[in-house]
C-alpha cells in the first residue's frame, strides 16, 4: 500500500524513550482495531482546525448505515430474496426427483447461486468524498455478508463451495488530502482481513496490502492542476472531473456553509466552481450541493443507479434546495432523514440523510415512516415549497442594517458622547449616539446596547459631530481600507447597509414590530423607530396591534415554520422577509383591511392582551436584578404558563374567524389552506405590477 513505499528511505532517529513506546504500541492487539477509528485518528494529525473547518469529521457506523442499509442495501438484498426463492423452489423439486433428473436440477442451482455471486461481485460503489474510508470500509462489510448468506444457503443445500469474489476491488473512492486518500486504502484493506479471519476464510492472496487504483487523489467536483489552481480548457473554462461509472454512490461530503467558501477555499477556486455549475448551482449554495448535483447527473446519464448523501439539515433550506428540487425533477427521493443531532469531538450540527434514483423506487420512507412523497424541503405533507412570492407583501418588512465595522459603543461610551457640549453645526450628539436592539435583546436580557449612526450624511457633514466622527475614524476606517468592497471602503464613515428603504417605512412611525431572524421560538415585540434595528432583526413598519396579533398567530407561526431555515447547534428556525414573510397570506393584502371590521378590532384587542400581560411578566415591580435577569422572552416560552396559553389561544380564535376558518383546523390542513390562498393571491397581479 501507499503508506507503506519501499522507496521510502526516511530514517528517524529514536531515543530510548521512544522505543519504550513502540514496545508498548507492539503489545496491543492492532488485529482487532475498529478500522473507523483511523478517521479521527487522521483528523487530529492535520492541520489544526483544517479538517473541521472543511466539516470532513468522523461518521458514525450507525450513521453510516441510515443511508448504506436502503440505498446500497435493500436493492441487493431484494435481489438475493428473488435468487433465493427461485434457489429453494429447485432445492424442493430436487427431493423428489429422479437421480438424473436431480443432478440437471443440481447444475441449475449451482449456476444459479454461481450467477449471483458473479452478480454481487460486479457491484460497484463510490465515496467522492472518502476521507478515510469509513463508507468503503462498512459497504464492503455489509457486501461480504450478504455474500457469507449465499455460501451458508449453499452449504446447506450440499452444494459445492462457492469461491469468494467479493472484494476491495469493488469500491471507489475520490479525496483531495493525500493522507487520507492513503489511508482509505489501508482501512478497507484492514476491515477485509478482519471480516475474512472473522469468518475463517483463512489469508488473501500476497501481497495482503494491495494499492487500491480505485480510489483517487483528487478534487470531486473541480479539476485542478498540479499547483492546485482550476484547470481550464481551450477555451479559458473551468473543468468539470468525471467520476467513475458505479451502481451507488454514497458519501458525507464537506460541510461548508456559502460564506466561508472564499475564505477556506479561495476566490479563485469559488469563482472557477460557481462558473462551472453555473445553471446548475446557485452561487450562494453550500459547498455540499455540489455533490448532490454531481450525483443527480450521474443517474440521469445512467452511470449510476442511486445515491445516498449526508448533508447539514441546511440541504432542505432556500439557497440549497434546489439541488433536491433537481433531483425529484430528474428522478425522486425515496429515503430521507430530515433533522437528526449529529455530535463528535466538538461537531455539533444537525444533518439530513437523503437517497434518491432516478424515480424507479416508488415506496417512500421520511424519518422512518412510510409516506407517499418526499418534497425538496424533506417534508412530506404540503409542499409548502411551492409558495409564491405575494406582491401584496413587498415592502412590509425589512432586515436590520449591517454595521460592517466596530460602530457600536459601551453605555460609558455613550453617556460621555451625549454629555458633551454642542457641536460646531450646533446640534447634539444625540443626532448620531442612538441605542441599537439586536437579535438576543429582544428574547433575551436587553444588552442595552448603543452605536453611532450617520444614516446617509455626506462626510463633511458627519464630520461636524466631532467625538462621534473621530472614534469612527480611529475605529472604523483602518478596517474599511482594506475591505474588498469599493463602496464600504468609500463610505467609510456609514454602516455597511443602511437600509434606506427602511428609514423611509419608518419615517412617521413612533413604533414598528421586530422579530429575531433566529430564535428558539417565533416572538413578534414591539420597537421605538428611533432604536436602531440591527441585522439579526426582521423589522416590520407597522404600528397597529392587529397586525402584531396576526404575525403572532398559530397560523403564521405555522407557516414561518414550514418555510424557515433551520440555523446553529440549537436547530433553531430563521424568519426571513423573502421566503417567510413575503410569502404569507394575511387574511387581507397589508394595507387593504377594513378599519372599521370586528374582526380586525378581536385581533388588536387580543394582541394588546397577550402583549400587556407579556410585559408585566418581564418587568414586575419590586423585583431584583436577578430576577429580571432570569425573566425573558424565551424562558417564558420555554415555560409557557397557563396564563400564556390562554393569551395566545385567544389571539388564535380571533385571527381564525378573520379567515374565516375553523380554529378545529390541524396543522396539515391549516398549510393547505394557506398554500391555496398564497396560490389565488398570486394569480391575482396588480395591473401596476404586471
Amino acid at each position: 500500500g501507499g503508506l507503506f513505499r519501499a522507496d521510502d528511505t526516511a530514517v528517524f532517529d529514536l531515543t530510548h524513550e521512544d522505543l519504550g513506546i513502540l514496545r508498548q504500541a507492539s503489545l496491543l492487539r492492532w488485529g482487532r482495531v475498529e478500522p473507523a477509528i483511523f478517521g479521527t485518528l487522521f483528523e487530529r494529525i492535520l492541520d489544526d482546525g483544517k479538517r473541521a473547518q472543511l466539516g470532513a469529521h468522523y461518521t458514525s457506523r450507525e450513521d453510516i448505515l441510515l443511508i448504506l442499509e436502503p440505498v446500497v442495501m435493500a436493492p441487493l438484498r431484494r435481489r438475493w430474496n428473488e435468487v433465493k426463492a427461485g434457489s429453494e423452489e429447485i432445492a424442493a423439486a430436487m427431493e423428489t426427483a429422479s437421480a438424473s433428473t436431480r443432478f440437471k436440477l443440481r447444475v441449475q442451482l449451482e449456476a444459479r447461486l454461481l450467477d449471483w455471486m458473479d452478480e454481487l461481485a460486479r457491484v460497484r460503489i463510490l465515496d467522492p468524498a472518502c476521507g478515510s474510508g469509513n463508507f468503503l470500509y462498512v459497504a464492503l462489510k455489509l457486501l461480504l455478508d450478504l455474500w457469507r448468506e449465499a455460501q451458508i444457503f449453499s452449504i446447506d443445500h450440499h452444494l459445492a463451495y462457492l469461491p469468494c469474489k467479493v472484494g476491495p476491488s469493488q469500491l471507489y473512492g475520490i479525496e483531495t488530502n493525500v493522507y487520507a486518500h492513503e489511508l482509505a486504502s489501508v482501512v478497507v484493506w484492514i476491515g477485509y482481513l478482519q471480516w475474512r479471519n472473522d469468518n475463517a476464510m483463512g489469508e488473501p492472496e500476497e501481497p495482503i496490502l494491495r494499492v487500491l487504483e480505485n480510489i483517487q487523489h483528487c478534487d470531486a467536483i473541480l479539476e485542478l492542476d498540479a499547483e492546485g489552481n482550476p484547470r481550464l480548457d481551450a477555451d479559458g473554462k473551468p473543468i468539470e472531473p468525471a467520476w467513475s461509472e458505479a451502481d451507488f454512490i454514497v458519501s458525507n461530503p464537506p460541510f461548508l456553509g456559502d460564506k466561508r467558501m472564499r475564505a477556506e477555499l479561495g476566490d479563485q477556486y469559488v469563482e472557477a466552481l460557481r462558473k462551472l455549475y453555473e445553471g446548475r448551482v446557485p452561487g450562494g449554495a453550500d459547498l455540499v450541493t455540489y455533490w448532490f448535483e454531481k450525483a443527480r447527473a450521474q443517474i440521469a446519464a445512467s452511470k449510476t443507479k442511486r445515491a445516498g448523501l449526508l448533508a447539514t439539515n441546511s440541504i432542505r433550506m432556500v439557497g440549497n434546495r434546489s439541488a433536491l428540487e433537481s433531483i425529484n425533477a430528474s428522478g425522486g427521493i425515496f429515503m430521507a432523514w430530515s433533522d437528526r443531532p449529529w455530535i463528535l469531538d466538538g461537531a455539533a450540527v444537525r444533518v439530513s440523510f437523503v437517497g434518491f434514483d432516478d424515480g424507479s423506487q416508488t415506496a417512500r420512507t421520511l424519518d422512518g415512516q412510510p409516506v407517499e412523497a418526499i418534497h425538496s424541503d424533506l417534508t412530506s405533507s404540503t409542499n409548502i415549497t411551492g409558495a409564491e412570492r405575494l406582491h401584496e407583501n413587498a415592502n412590509p418588512s425589512f432586515k436590520g442594517v449591517t454595521l460592517e465595522g466596530p460602530f457600536d459603543l459601551t453605555p460609558e461610551q455613550a453617556q460621555r458622547m451625549l454629555a458633551a457640549p454642542l457641536n460646531p453645526n450646533g446640534r447634539s450628539n444625540s443626532d448620531v449616539v442612538r441605542r441599537i436592539l439586536k437579535g438576543r435583546d429582544v428574547v433575551q436580557t436587553n444588552q442595552e446596547g448603543w452605536v453611532i449612526d450617520f444614516v446617509e450624511m455626506a462626510e463633511s457633514d458627519a464630520a461636524l459631530y466631532e467625538l462621534p466622527f473621530e472614534y469612527v475614524r480611529r475605529s472604523v476606517k483602518p478596517i474599511r481600507d482594506v475591505s474588498r468592497r469599493e463602496r464600504t471602503g468609500r463610505r467609510w464613515w456609514l454602516h455597511g447597509e443602511n437600509r434606506p428603504g427602511l428609514r423611509k417605512a419608518l419615517a412617521g412611525l413612533r413604533r414598528c414590530i421586530v422579530t429575531p431572524g433566529v430564535s428558539k421560538h417565533r416572538i413578534f415585540v414591539w420597537m421605538r423607530t428611533e432604536i436602531v434595528p440591527d441585522q439579526k432583526l426582521c423589522v416590520i413598519p407597522r404600528d397597529d396591534d392587529y397586525f402584531l396579533g396576526v404575525l403572532q398567530s398559530r397560523l403564521h407561526e405555522r407557516w414561518a415554520l414550514s418555510t424557515c431555515s433551520w440555523i446553529g447547534v440549537g436547530n433553531d428556525p430563521s424568519y426571513t422577509s423573502a421566503s417567510t414573510f413575503e410569502t404569507f397570506p394575511f387574511p387581507w393584502p397589508p394595507g387593504q383591511e377594513p378599519k372599521d371590521s370586528p374582526l380586525v378590532a378581536a385581533i388588536a384587542e387580543m394582541a394588546r392582551a397577550l402583549v400587556e400581560k407579556r410585559d408585566a411578566w418581564l418587568n414586575p415591580p419590586d423585583a431584583s436584578a436577578v430576577e429580571l435577569m432570569r425573566r425573558t422572552l424565551t424562558n417564558l416560552y420555554n415555560a409557557r404558563p397557563s396564563w400564556l396559553t390562554e393569551a395566545h389561544r385567544k389571539l388564535d380564535l380571533a385571527v381564525f374567524a378573520a379567515y374565516g376558518w375553523p380554529v378545529t383546523l390541524t396543522d396539515a390542513e391549516l398549510l393547505e389552506r394557506l398554500l391555496a390562498l398564497n396560490h389565488s393571491r398570486a394569480a391575482q397581479v396588480p395591473a401596476a405590477a404586471q
